[in-house]
């Protein structure tokens, strides 16, 4: 008898090159599924309007096969399923979840500037009076669209009942107020991360989520989502994080070296494997 399905992802965003750091969370994700005969996808994640490119998408393509991974096709780009977003959006805002936020980061820095002890990541907000929203709709104000923690636990009942499965700690409880009231439509109108994720995971099968350890906080974001759209709950495991010679994690914005550059100064693809870890 055949055991559970194990599909996991690998979702980078085409926001510029890979680096070492990208190779081993793909080859990790790429190792667990071999080690159980599963299922390994690729997704684009590219809503980010202003940074993804066409190029660093066919840059993504050409390095993953360099490393040697293999992915099922067709991949799926997050770009050309905005109307699966927007449903979800709009099954939240049916439910009375979401509301519109139309401060700027200088205000929200104002207001967590009056309380320090509050980052400002977990911002909470409130809906503004009927009179004064339409106003500033009708004033062409730009605005995003927030999920209200409040909201969510009157219909959910709390959040005590949400919970998920980490490899190597078991069962976690879900504190989806660390993330405060998140931004799920940004003011340029694209979806945001979370919402696409989940609902992505959710529509390809997705049973294991591996990536690093700087996303462990939006599990418990992610979690909330899932409970509020109904959608299954993958196990998590969290990987390390590469670090430069500096002790800092590799990370695009610091021009960490990318595997383009690995690739013209003559390393072989089997060297950077056993480099990071995968002989």
């Amino acid at each position: 008898m055949s055991g559970p399905p194990f599909v996991t992802r690998f979702a980078p965003s085409p926001t510029g090159l890979l680096h070492r750091g990208h190779a081993f969370s793909a080859l990790t994700a790429f190792a667990a599924a071999q080690a159980v005969r599963g299922r390994l996808l690729l997704r684009i994640e590219d809503l980010d309007r202003t940074r993804c490119r066409p190029e660093f998408v066919t840059a993504i393509h050409e390095d993953l096969a360099w490393i040697g991974l293999a992915w099922e096709r067709p991949v799926r780009q997050q770009s050309d399923h905005l109307e699966t977003y927007a449903a979800a959006l709009a099954t939240l805002k049916a439910q009375g979840l979401l509301y519109r936020c139309f401060k700027t980061r200088s205000d929200l820095e104002g207001e967590i500037a009056g309380a320090p002890h509050e980052p400002m990541d977990a911002y909470r907000g409130a809906a503004l009076a009927a009179a004064e929203e339409a106003r500033r709709v009708a004033a062409g104000e730009p605005y995003a669209w927030r999920l209200s923690l409040a909201a969510a636990e009157r219909v959910l009942g709390g959040f005590a009942g949400l919970t998920f499965v980490v490899e190597g700690e078991g069962l976690v409880q879900a504190r989806p107020e660390l993330g405060g009231d998140v931004v799920l439509a940004r003011k340029d109108g694209a979806v945001a991360y979370h919402l696409a994720c989940v609902t992505d995971d959710a529509l390809q099968g997705i049973t294991h989520v591996i990536r690093g350890a700087d996303l462990i906080q939006a599990a418990h974001v992610q979690r909330l989502l899932q409970a509020l759209l109904g959608l299954p709950t993958p196990v998590y495991r969290h990987h390390r994080l590469l670090a430069g010679p500096d002790g800092k994690r590799l990370a695009k914005r610091d021009r960490a070296e990318t595997l383009r550059d690995l690739r013209a100064r003559g390393m072989t693809a089997a060297e950077l494997r056993g480099e990071i870890g995968f002989d």
